[in-house]
Parts: structure tokens; sequence; C-alpha cells
């Protein structure tokens, strides 16, 4: 017992010891300051004694730091309604409010600031008194886990004691293709994952083994991680889709949407999901089952259960002054970073390039910066806290490659911080209560290439209208594609050829709603209440498929055969039956193997688009045509959106056999669900014949 409470003793002591190293710190860099900024002063307007200012330094230091260990926790959360990014720009000035009041509460009234002078004083002192209590803390393993746990303000509260099996953390590189992994280990971008695979400097052993996988048509973040989480993306066709029973656009992003979906696959899967055993989700559309859940988009519509909030995530992270003043900053680094990028490819003209002004430069910032913290710092308290799994997705890359291209300096920079955030978490899982297996992996990849308005001067939209005969911009009625479209709907209806006949409406129907999601488009005809056939669309609009399927920017349709089922078109008159396709992959042969397989999986769904388009692709240099305003793009097939990867500890059974296929999300499910059930390295199986639902 004596050394029991002599152990506390001697916590308690080193804890009062960097306390007062805190205080001591801050008091210095108060001092510095005033000497610097002409706007702060710690001195009577008639002067004081050196004595004078270093107690008035002291106390103003000491003020502060109890009034953002007291105050600051509160304010983030009464402002926890307030949106995300106005949060991040809230921070200096809250900061700069509880200095200002730390010097009016101050007995000997002599500090002063100005308003602005204050937000810069405040910012600095927060990041010196981190920093300190940091490195200080890091020389002390309890000390350091105490920190971590306090960073990421999870606890697990009443749950019973932690097990001594491995627990699995699942982390997301949202958009890091295969190719573009390797790519940056080689570069030595990334020399925590080298060290994994055992390629780095140091010649160390391989820990990991590296899978590429085989996305499902709708190569995209809702469709595979849905299936990852959830073990059904069926009827997922794409990231928006127009429900014809419902009248109603489904977006993967949209919180409504998403909480449809996750209720529909939890139905269709017929379990809670990959997480339900004491897992954490984090940064993710979907929960996974996860009792712990922190941003996650599809519980962000329960209002009335606090705890349940999207937003809650924030305040475990931002309660910490330090924390919020440090993004904060990394924040505003962000969006200068962005700006500066951007202007540079305009004044070099670089090709290609899409627009990225208005509110761009904040939403890279949040993705690359708030996000990232947030959801590391949810993790390593999941970690320290001894959850059995954890899924947490990094959305960074994804986010800077829509618009700078998946590979470039850009992207690269992007690369190199999210692999210091795999560090940093294998770091903290060495001083979890119980051993961690760290799988990565990504839910799609990104292909480059121009946008298909950029190439052909129209959107997919205007050559739909075009098709159908209804009027469309004169910019786009002006284009090659335009007038093609509109001669071609002309002798389809046998009209003489004459200025403005291609203006003529169409006697019945509506107007068709056109979607995009990368390079895969979707058509639908919201007056016919069931999925149109070939030959009910020809016998309304006689040119329209004619007209897509010669387009030179699209690769492929898919559309419903009254005759065959389902059919693929394709240039000059090519009409494959799906059953057919694998004698006869006619215009699918450019997008490689598994294509056929991708297409008639999703001519099963209910919810499958009139006309399904994929772009065009060149398989000699893996470019795309995005029907968004994106040069690096997922969504359909073509290219390196569809070859994610999986990269898994060497103690977890392989995920497949040696020359065996890892396709689709709902397969990698069941890859995870397996590991999750081997408990240590003697009860890991081989690699099974063939994965079974689980």
């Amino acid at each position: 017992m004596r050394g029991v409470g002599g152990g506390r003793w001697r916590r308690v002591a080193s804890q009062i010891g960097r306390s007062v190293a805190v205080w001591v710190v801050s008091t210095l860099t108060m001092l510095l300051l005033a000497g610097i900024l002409p706007d702060f002063r710690l001195r009577s307007a008639d002067g004081d004694s050196a004595t004078d200012i270093a107690v008035t330094a002291a106390l103003g230091a000491g003020a502060f730091g109890l009034l953002s260990a007291l105050v600051w926790p509160l304010l983030v959360r009464l402002l926890l309604l307030v949106p995300a990014l106005v949060l991040g720009l809230l921070v200096f000035f809250l900061n700069g409010a509880l200095l200002w009041l730390a010097l009016r509460v101050n007995p000997v009234e002599r500090g002063a600031a100005a308003p602005e002078t204050a937000v810069v004083v405040a910012a600095v002192m927060s990041a010196v008194a981190s920093a300190t209590g940091g490195a200080l803390a890091v020389r002390d393993d309890d000390a350091y886990r105490r920190r971590l746990y306090r960073l990421a303000h999870r606890r697990r509260g009443s749950a019973p004691p932690c097990p001594t099996t491995p627990g699995t953390v699942f982390l997301q590189l949202d958009g890091v293709g295969h190719d573009i992994l390797l790519a940056a280990v080689d570069k030595g971008l990334m020399p925590t994952v080298a060290r994994w695979l055992g390629t780095g400097t140091g010649g160390d052993h391989p820990s990991h083994r590296l899978t590429p996988w085989r996305t499902d048509w709708s190569s995209q973040t809702g469709s595979s991680q849905l299936g990852i989480l959830h073990g059904s993306n069926h009827d997922i066709p794409a990231f928006r889709w127009y429900e014809k029973a419902r009248r109603e656009v489904m977006v993967c992003n949209r919180p409504t949407s998403a909480a449809e979906l996750q209720a529909r696959a939890i139905e269709n899967s017929g379990h809670a999901g990959l997480l339900a055993d004491d897992g954490a989700s984090r940064g993710n559309l979907f929960s996974g089952g996860a009792d712990e859940q922190a941003l996650v988009l599809s519980i962000a519509t329960r209002r009335r259960d606090p705890a349940a909030r999207s937003r809650a995530g924030y305040f475990a992270y931002f309660s910490d002054p330090a924390n919020a003043v440090r993004t904060a900053l990394s924040f505003i680094a962000e969006v200068g970073r962005e700006i500066g990028q951007s202007t540079r490819t305009r004044f070099r003209g670089q090709r290609p390039r899409v627009s990225r002004g208005g509110l761009y430069p904040l939403v890279r910032a949040f993705a690359t910066v708030v996000q990232r913290d947030v959801v590391v710092a949810a993790v390593t308290g999941d970690l320290l806290a001894g959850r059995t799994s954890v899924y947490a997705d990094l959305v960074a890359y994804d986010e800077v490659a829509h618009h700078s291209g998946p590979a470039g300096r850009d992207t690269e920079k992007v690369l190199q911080r999210l692999d210091r955030a795999l560090a940093l978490i294998e770091h903290v899982a060495e001083h979890a209560p119980r051993p961690y297996r760290i799988v990565v992996l990504s839910d799609h990849g990104q292909s480059p290439g121009e946008t298909f308005r950029s190439r052909y001067g129209l959107t997919l939209g205007d050559l739909v209208r075009a098709g159908c005969g209804l009027p469309v911009p004169r910019s786009a009625g002006r284009t090659h594609s335009g007038a093609e479209a509109r001669a071609a709907v002309r002798a389809a209806l046998r009209r003489p050829v004459e200025e403005g006949a291609g203006q003529h409406r169409p006697s019945r129907g509506s107007e068709p709603i056109v979607l995009a999601s990368g390079n895969l488009g979707l058509i639908s005809f919201p007056d016919v209440p069931h999925r149109m056939t070939k030959e009910e669309i020809d016998a309304r609009h006689p040119a329209l498929l004619a007209t897509l399927a010669n387009h030179p920017g699209i690769g492929f349709l898919l559309v419903r055969s009254e005759r065959h089922g389902g059919v693929v078109l394709g240039a000059y008159g090519a009409e494959i039956p799906l059953d057919r396709l694998d004698d006869d992959p006619g215009p699918l042969a450019a997008f490689g193997p598994g294509a056929a397989d991708a297409v008639r999986r999703t001519h099963t769904f209910p919810h499958t688009a009139d006309i399904m388009v994929n772009s065009f692709h060149d398989p000699a240099d893996g470019e795309v045509l995005a029907f968004e305003e994106q040069i690096g793009s997922h969504g359909g097939l073509g290219g390196a959106q569809s070859r994610p990867f999986l990269l898994s500890p060497l103690v977890l059974s392989p995920p497949v056999h040696d020359g065996t296929d890892l396709a689709g999300a709902e397969q990698i499910h069941r890859v995870l669900r397996r590991w999750l059930t081997e408990a240590d390295e003697s009860d890991i199986p081989a690699a099974p014949d063939q994965e079974r639902a689980a």
C-alpha cells in the first residue's frame, strides 16, 4: 500500500511540477510579447518596477490559463450548432476575449491590450503552453497517455474492463488509389507505409501486405463505405440518383439520404454493421453499428439526442483551447496554401484546370486540417480507451485531388501529412491497454482527365436536351456536338433542316432529369413510374440513344430492353445483351476485367436510371471525362478510380488466395469481419477457399 500511495503522490507532484513549468513559460511569453507589441502593456500609465510587471504577467498568465481550462469548454459546447467552418474562424476571437477578461480580473489592474492585439497574444500563448505541456508530458508515459485522453475527450465510462485480445483500427484514406499509394512510397512521401511494407530505408522486415481490390460500378464513398461497414450496397447505382417512387433525388452525402441508405443496408444484411461489438465510427458517412460515433453523417439529423449529433465530435477536440488555436492556425495556413497553388496553376496555364475560387479554399482547409485533426484525436482516444474496433475516414486527399488532379505537388503534400497521421496513431497504439492491428484501406481511387464540358463545350445535360429536341443554351447549341445532336433529332423526326427547327418540344413527356456522379451520368424520365425500356425511349425520343452512344466523349450506355432484358450500347450501332458480354464485351473491352460483372449487377438494382452513361476512357493514360467540374474524378468505370487498396498486417489471414481477385465492397466487409473474429495469432486460419456471407 505504501508503494501505491507513494506512486500516487509522485504523480501528483509531477503534475504540479508540469503545471508550474507551463505557468512560468506562459509568464515569460507574455513578458516577451509585451516588449514586442506596442498595443499590449503590463504596466500602468505612470510606470512600474520590473517586479510589478513580472507579477502582472504571472497573474495574467495564470488567469488566462484558468479561464481557458474552465470557460473555454463551455463556450465550445454553446457553439456546437455553429457550422464547423465558422467555429474555426471564431477560435481566435474567443481566445482573445478570454485574454482580455484575464487582464480585466487581474487584481493589480495594470495590464491592457487592444482587441486585435489580444487575439494575437492569446493565440501565441495557447500555442506555447500547448507545446510546453506536450514536451514535458512526453517524457512521462502515464502523463502522455492522460494527455492524449484529454485531447480526444473520450472515456469508456461504465464499460467493462478492457480485454487483452487484440483490437483493430481501420483507417480509410479516402480516394487514394493503389497505384498512387505505391508511387508515394517510391518517392519517399510515406515513410510509415514504406516501413510497414519493408521498403523503407531501415531495411525493416515487412509487417503488412498490400492488396488491390476492385470497386463496384459506382466507385464512390457512399457505395463503397456502405458496403464495407454494413455489408450491403445493393441499389446504390451512383453518388446521386433519382428515385421515381419517392420523387426524390438521393445524394449519398446528404444526412437524410445517408440515414435512409443505412437503414436499407441494415435490412438487407440482417445485422447492425461491422462495428456493432464495442466499435467506434469516426468521420464516416455511416455508423457501421458503432455505439461510439462522432462526425457521422447518417446520425446528423437526430436533433433530439445531443450525444448522437454529428458535431458532438468537435466538442471533444475543440474543448482544449490549445487544440483550437493550433488547428485554426493550420486552417488559415491551408487557405493561403490553396490560394497560392491555384494562382500558380493559372499563371502557368496548366491544363486541365477547374475553378478553385469561391468557398473552395475554406472547404479544402476544413477537409485537410479540421476533419483530419478531429478524427485523429478521436481515434487516439478510442485506442487508449481500448475499444475493440475503430473505423475512421480521412478525406483530405480526395478533396484536393478533385480540384488539383490525382498526382502532383498539391496531392503529394497531402499524402505526406496523412502518413504522419498514420505514424501518430501507430505511436499511440503502443500506449494502449491492449494490442492493436492497424489496417489501412481506401474506398476508391481517382482517375485523371479534363471535364466533358471543357473538351466539348457543353454538359451532359445539354447533350441530352439536344438529343431530345429540347432547347439548349446558345453556347452549347453552337458546338459541334450540339449541332450534330440537333441534326440527328431532325433526321429522326423527318423534319426539314432549317434554322430554329431544333427548338421544337416533344409533344408528350416531361423533361429528363440528368445527374452526374464523376464520369457516370444518370438520365431519368420522372413522368414514367417504371424504368423505361430502350423501345420506349426510342419511341419518345428517337434520336437520343444514338446521339449519346455515338458521342466521342461517351464510352457506353446501359438500358433496359424488352427483348434482351438489358443491353450495353456503344458507337456505330453496337448493342450487346448483358448475357453475352463475356463473349463479346463490345464497348466494355476498354474498361478491363470485371466491368461486365459490375454493369450486370447494377442492372438488377430497382433504382437504376432509365439510361446509365459512362464516359469515354483511354486505357493508355487512364484518363476519363468527368461530367462534373473535376479533373480528378471517380464514380464510374475507367482507370485508377476502380482500383483502391487494402493494407493489412501479416498477422491477419490473407484477404484472398493468391491470384484471386478481391472485388466489391461487400467482399471487403466479409474480409474485415473475418479479421475481427481472429482474436490472436494462434486463431488465425488459412485464407478461405471462398468468402462466405457473414
